[in-house]
């Protein structure tokens, strides 16, 4: 059984949201052209979350979506069957900040994925990325605009991100096998 540390609590996680929220908030100055796309699984939840955030921010409402980015991964030929999610952007992102969310970056071909398979939906004016854990280990050069924690992290390590949408709790723990 792996030995885990937790990284967030609860209230350490809604911190980090609210952290992320207002430096969007701080970055963007034309409050109309920013959207949230949480890339599936667990960056849909964080993309509606921080939309809710900065809706009160801003008091206007942030547009989010979700983005499934399985068809897009340069890893599909080693994959018996992708485990497909809906992708739901019920907006245009032609012309939009799109601040991609997503939950863990690691190596960034995730991230890269997102990106190809953003563009099956039009061209946005920029692409901002937010993640709430950057723990490193990049294979790709992508870095992310907005992290709510930091973890460096040894490759025979695991981030585990519980969100109360999925999981009944919020929290990130830190597994080593």
């Amino acid at each position: 059984m792996p030995e885990s540390t937790l990284i967030l609590n609860a209230a350490a996680l809604q911190r980090a949201l609210t952290r992320i929220a207002h430096e969007v908030a701080e970055r963007n100055d034309n409050r109309a052209e920013v959207v949230f796309i949480g890339i599936q699984r667990g960056g849909v939840h964080l993309a509606r979350r921080l939309g809710a955030l900065l809706s009160e921010i801003w008091r206007h409402p942030v547009p989010d979506g979700s983005l499934d980015v399985n068809l897009h991964r340069d890893d599909l030929d080693h994959r018996v069957s992708p485990d497909l999610h809906p992708t739901v952007i019920p907006f245009d992102v032609n012309g939009k900040t799109v601040v991609l969310v997503d939950d863990v970056l690691f190596s960034g071909r995730t991230i890269r994925a997102a990106m190809d398979a953003l563009n099956d939906f039009g061209r946005p004016r920029r692409i901002q990325l937010a993640v709430l854990i950057d723990r490193g280990h990049r294979e790709l050069p992508i870095k992310a605009d907005f992290v709510g924690k930091n973890v460096p992290t040894a490759l025979t390590e695991n981030i585990r991100v519980q969100l109360a949408e999925a999981d009944g709790e919020d929290s990130v723990q830190l597994e080593r096998k």
